[in-house]
């Protein structure tokens, strides 16, 4: 005995694809779940293994020099440490200048004023300027930046 009643009697009713798919027995929705979640927490525990590694600019002082490496590692401005949350990049002596008495320096072809306390103030010890930058959805910002001799 069915419930004609209940189901809407003489209305009449709309039939679609969505209700067909749900009554599919052979639909395949859930096929992709379990491979998309196993790649997005391997994608989350690389980033967040990179971002904790705190490195000199390209990791070749590690092995070269520990003394070096050291130093790099105790780096710090006013905004924290630099090789925490960016790793430094040389920068060549026509990609920054002081100007008005602040730094700015050019990062992917955009001049960047450096913020005051980003600037590290205890000797440059390699020589050469250094740039500790931050990417973001934001931007680029100055983490740290280190000026060099400018010879």
């Amino acid at each position: 005995m069915s419930n004609w009643i209940d189901s809407g009697g003489h209305e009449p009713r709309q039939f679609s694809d969505a209700y067909a798919y749900q009554n599919n027995p052979h639909r395949r929705d859930g096929r992709w779940k379990v491979p998309l979640r196993l790649a997005c927490a391997a994608l989350l525990v690389t980033l967040a293994a990179q971002a904790s590694q705190a490195r000199d600019p390209d990791g070749r002082y590690a092995a070269q020099n520990p003394e070096l490496h050291k130093w790099f590692e105790s780096l710090r401005s006013g905004k924290g440490p630099c090789c925490s949350d960016a790793d430094g990049t040389a920068v060549s002596d026509v990609d920054w200048e002081t100007a008005n008495g602040h730094y700015r320096v050019r990062l992917d072809g955009e001049w960047i004023e450096v913020p005051d306390e980003a600037v590290i103030t205890e000797p440059n010890r390699i020589g050469r300027t250094m740039v500790w930058p931050i990417r973001g959805y934001l931007g680029v910002s100055i983490r740290c930046f280190m000026p060099g001799s400018m010879t």
